[in-house]
Parts: structure tokens; sequence; C-alpha cells
């Protein structure tokens, strides 16, 4: 497998683990239990997140320096 498919991959199963961190975070507020580490627990997927999110957006851009097909 390719390794841009690989990042690609890992960034949509990132995606998932921040929305169910995001969910849990709400509930429990909502409950009223909440806790600073049920917080940051959403902080990791995010910064893996990105991480991940700023290559797959310089990867086209990457590919079209290295190509040679730069405007100008």
């Amino acid at each position: 497998m390719n390794w841009n498919i690989w990042i690609r991959q890992i960034h949509r199963w990132l995606s998932l683990a921040f929305t169910v961190t995001v969910i849990i975070n709400f509930i429990a507020v909502a409950m009223g239990t909440h806790a600073d580490w049920i917080g940051f627990l959403a902080l990791l997927p995010l910064f893996l997140l990105l991480f991940s999110g700023l290559y797959l957006f310089a990867l086209p851009y990457a590919t079209k320096w290295r190509s040679g097909d730069a405007p100008g």
C-alpha cells in the first residue's frame, strides 16, 4: 500500500476517534461529571489530525513542485 494512502486512512480513523471523544466530553458535561482529563482526552487525536491534515493539504502542492509544473 502507498504511503499517502496510509496517511489518508489514519486521518480518517483519527477523525472518528476525535468525534467519539468530543461526544463523550459533551455527555460528561451534560451529566455534570465533567473532569479535566475528559476534556484533554480529545487533544491527542486532534493534534494527530493536525499533522496528518497538514500533510494531506500540502501533498498536491509538493507533487506539483517536484514534477516541475510550478506556475511561472
